[in-house]
């Protein structure tokens, strides 16, 4: 997937967000840590007017030449298990392209068609159907813990599940199906590994602890492990903390998400449906309500990430004017 633009460099703070039209985000600076759907997340926030510094704190790799994932492949295919549980729609169109690589697509889809087929949300549910399947039932919330209550409804004891792995954490999943007595065959389509490439999130670390971005989104659990870890190894996750804690809003797609940010104390925002749409909207509401406003002359002066507004025009400033305009709104009336 290509990066949404180049690699640690920030954008989407040009000339259009400084017209009297700009966006709600014009002026703050959003850090991006996802692998996946990182350019869709990117528009969505340069559209709102912010400027997007870019670093993946993952890279995904691709499955089809795992002996795991054969490995489980041919175990469904030999003995079909009572229930599939479906959770991200690349993860399933991955599953069966491997399988077809392998010659075992066709068979692999005779077995789903014979299950019971649980898919976690709509997307998921779009790629059951492309692949001429018919899923059985699917939470109206889109979380798995809707998927696990109406599984341990039914009662799980003796049954063989099989759940797609998605690379992040399913906490608690796996292990009550089995306390409720099944067997669970975990199919892992894709897996995480560290970015190749470290340079584009060390910028993202050096930003966030001098306070150059406003708020970093995770979309992925593995995303923020990473990021921590990499700090850590840096000997910079205190000040990483005390950022999060303070100027730099951390915004999760979901609570799954947020659970290794929780883990070090760390308060995020979510929004209601985990979806990149609803966390742009998120990110909309929440940094211009942090933004501190101040009278100034007459005028209303707020001042954003890299950027002031001045009665509602957006005014770029330069790095060192906004830092004595923020020492200057610390304490207003002072000399700095």
């Amino acid at each position: 997937m290509d990066d949404v633009s180049d690699v640690g460099e920030p954008y989407g703070g040009g000339d259009e967000a400084r017209e009297p039209g700009h966006g709600p985000l014009a002026g703050f600076t959003v850090g991006v840590t996802a692998a996946r759907r990182a350019d869709e997340l990117g528009a969505l926030l340069q559209r709102r007017g912010a400027a997007v510094l870019h670093a993946p704190a993952l890279r995904i790799v691709p499955l089809a030449d795992d002996g795991e994932l054969l490995a489980a492949t041919k175990r469904i295919v030999d003995r079909a298990p009572d229930v599939v549980v479906a959770t991200t729609a690349i993860g399933f169109r991955g599953w069966v392209e491997a399988a077809d690589g392998w010659g075992l697509g066709d068979a692999l889809l005779d077995r789903l068609r014979t299950v019971e087929l649980l898919a976690r949300g709509p997307k998921v549910k779009g790629a059951v159907r492309a692949a001429g399947l018919t899923e059985r039932w699917s939470p109206a919330s889109e979380s798995m813990a809707e998927v696990l209550d109406r599984l341990l409804e039914q009662g799980v004891a003796g049954r063989r599940i099989a759940v797609q792995l998605h690379g992040e954490p399913l906490p608690g999943f796996v292990e009550a199906l089995r306390e409720g007595g099944a067997e669970v065959l975990g199919v892992p389509v894709y897996r995480w590994l560290p970015p190749e490439d470290l340079g584009p999130v060390d910028r993202l670390l050096d930003a966030a602890v001098s306070r150059g971005v406003d708020a970093v989104t995770f979309t992925s659990a593995p995303a923020a492990v990473s990021l921590l870890g990499r700090a850590e190894e840096r000997g910079m996750l205190p000040e990483l903390l005390a950022a999060f804690g303070h100027e730099v809003l951390p915004a999760c797609v979901g609570p799954v998400t947020a659970v290794p940010l929780q883990a070090h104390g760390v308060a995020t925002v979510q929004p209601e449906r985990f979806r990149l749409g609803p966390l742009v909207q998120l990110l909309c509401r929440e940094l211009p309500a942090r933004a501190r406003a101040l009278p100034v002359a007459g005028h209303r002066l707020e001042i954003r990430g890299h950027a002031v507004l001045v009665d509602g025009e957006l005014r770029a400033v330069p790095p060192a004017g906004m830092s004595l305009l923020r020492a200057l709104a610390r304490r207003p009336g002072w000399v700095v």
